[in-house]
């Protein structure tokens, strides 16, 4: 079992990571729809990879809670 410390570096990792993809999604969204409309269509591009990052975050995040719930 990893230490605190790397466990919280993954989730770091993981989540900018996911933020970054989340950032590149909404870019090109706004980069096909260049004039303003009511309505965006938003084609995921990076679906698979950023569910699988937000239930590793999950993952992560939980096992942070309970590593300090245990140091309580």
């Amino acid at each position: 079992m990893s230490n605190k410390l790397e466990i919280l570096k993954d989730y770091q990792k993981a989540a900018s990571k996911l933020n970054r993809l989340k950032s590149q999604e909404a870019e090109v969204c706004r980069s096909e729809n260049g004039e303003d409309k009511d309505t965006v269509v938003i084609k995921p591009q990076f679906g698979n990879e950023m569910n699988h990052l937000n239930k590793e975050c999950e993952q992560l995040n939980m096992i942070l809670e309970a590593m300090d719930a245990s140091e309580d």
